[in-house]
């Protein structure tokens, strides 16, 4: 337990916050969790559910290039009961009968988390999430995509969609330096990143950003700079999780060719690091994870040998240990 400073922000404009008043309180949360965004929304347990709907990407069929983005293997995020032959509804059946011996009760979301999930017939994408919506005790979607798929036709969808249900759109933004992303063969600029992140905001739909900390090619100083740049773009939810070399990835093969090129974080390294972004990322922003576990299986390095809940204790733990919290050191400016 420990005295932080609650500073509430407040928008002044779309691009600038102002603090309205601050004051010394005992154990609150250091930093937004999405739980809290959850049961803002909801009275009762919700679960997300994965679903592959069997989509590809734009830089995988060879419309803005070929073989996807270089750590990309997406078997790292597929849950077993997750496969394509599986249509969605037969993959949310699996999904509830894993989740719903623990709490029967329990309402769901279904999440379009494989691939680019916004990348085919606006007609076909929309058939696909119906038959999500209709399944019994789904509440809502989350939707995983790229900044440059998404088309104003199937926001016109979603908005209508999210004065109802609980819609999320998580867009994977991975670096918020063009450089970066042409390494890692991202296929999209920082500018289309911008965009598709404030058109989406506009349209009342909670908006989510994914973030790679570690990519080849980044300072320390850099890697903070991504918190102010997203700080100061309408985003409702942040993912953060460490770079992992995968097998069967073109980066793995870059890391046997060229390790100096990495900086492999050990878990106390890269726990001070996230802890370092949040300091600096708007504190209205919810942190929704600081880190991902790919299958050991898969997973070159590294390996810490921790589970998920695991290492969020233990940044919650060096988070008390720092006498800090989210948002310490963000900067409301009108510059930004």
């Amino acid at each position: 337990m420990y005295d932080k400073q609650i500073i509430i922000w407040s928008r002044f404009t779309p691009n600038v916050w102002f603090m309205s008043y601050f004051c010394s309180m005992q154990n609150e949360a250091p930093y937004l969790d999405f739980g809290s965004l959850l049961k803002a929304h909801f009275p009762h347990k919700v679960q997300k559910i994965s679903v592959n709907a069997g989509f590809t990407c734009p830089n995988r069929d060879g419309t803005k290039g070929l073989g996807g983005c270089t750590y990309c293997n997406n078997q790292t995020f597929s849950p077993d009961y997750c496969h394509t032959e599986q249509s969605v509804t037969e993959q949310l059946e699996a999904g509830v009968r894993f989740f719903s011996r623990k709490y029967p009760e329990m309402k769901y979301l279904a999440y379009f988390q494989a691939y680019t999930n916004t990348y085919d017939a606006t007609a076909n994408l929309i058939k696909k999430y119906e038959e999500a919506l209709a399944f019994p005790g789904v509440t809502g979607l989350i939707i995983g995509t790229r900044p440059d798929c998404m088309p104003d036709e199937l926001l016109d969808y979603f908005e209508a969609l999210a004065r109802e249900k609980f819609v999320l759109i998580e867009y994977g933004v991975e670096s918020t330096l063009d450089k970066t992303l042409l390494r890692i063969n991202r296929g999209h600029t920082q500018a289309e990143t911008e965009d598709a992140i404030r058109r989406t905001a506009a349209r009342g739909i909670l908006t989510g950003a994914h973030l790679i900390l570690g990519l080849p090619g980044e300072s320390r100083e850099e890697i903070l700079q991504h918190a102010e740049t997203l700080s100061a773009l309408p985003v409702t939810t942040l993912k953060l999780h460490q770079l992992q070399l995968i097998k069967q990835t073109r980066m793995a093969r870059e890391y046997q060719e060229s390790p100096a090129d990495f900086k492999l974080y050990d878990a106390d390294e890269y726990i001070d690091l996230a802890i370092d972004f949040i300091e600096r990322l708007r504190p209205t922003v919810y942190v929704e994870r600081f880190v991902s576990q790919s299958p050991k299986s898969l997973l070159i390095a590294p390996d810490w040998g921790l589970k998920n809940f695991e290492f969020t204790a233990r940044v919650n733990k060096r988070i008390r240990e720092r006498n800090t919290w989210q948002g310490r050191l963000f900067r409301a400016s009108s510059d930004r």
